[in-house]
């Protein structure tokens, strides 16, 4: 059974950014059905954007429609997850504590990111959820 993982929108950026290394590596292994990527509103909402900011995309070797097909493609082995309980972990980014909801709602065995310094800081604890990097990750498979 492949891990239920949540992918941080950072992963997505980087691999977006640049077509090798570990944050491409994990987008791959979710399309080859090794891992199970969870979204949620919140979580999907931040892709879309992301795809879309034309600034930070300006560095990309992948156009507009190439993006899009690309994060198609990622979502169309997602897992929606609806999110009842707000555990509200109090990260010292706020606008991250939805990725820890994700993770809780949808049973996910980690949470994949490039800022592990910021999301272990939680005020609550699961030990049973493993934040790693996109490298810690692929070790895992």
């Amino acid at each position: 059974m492949p891990a239920r993982i949540v992918v941080d929108t950072n992963v997505i950026t980087a691999a977006m950014l640049s077509p090798a290394g570990s944050n491409r590596d994990v987008l791959r292994a979710c399309l080859k059905g090794l891992a199970k990527p969870l979204v949620g509103e919140a979580l999907f909402q931040e892709y879309e954007d992301l795809v879309h900011r034309s600034a930070l995309m300006s560095k990309s070797p992948l156009t507009l429609k190439e993006r899009e097909t690309l994060l198609d493609a990622f979502l169309s082995v997602c897992e929606w997850v609806r999110i009842y309980y707000l555990w509200r972990p109090n990260l010292p980014d706020e606008a991250d504590n939805h990725l820890v909801e994700l993770a809780i709602a949808g049973g996910a065995d980690a949470l994949v990111t490039s800022n592990i310094r910021h999301v272990k800081r939680s005020e609550l604890n699961f030990p049973h959820l493993q934040i790693l990097t996109p490298a810690q990750f692929l070790k895992t498979l």
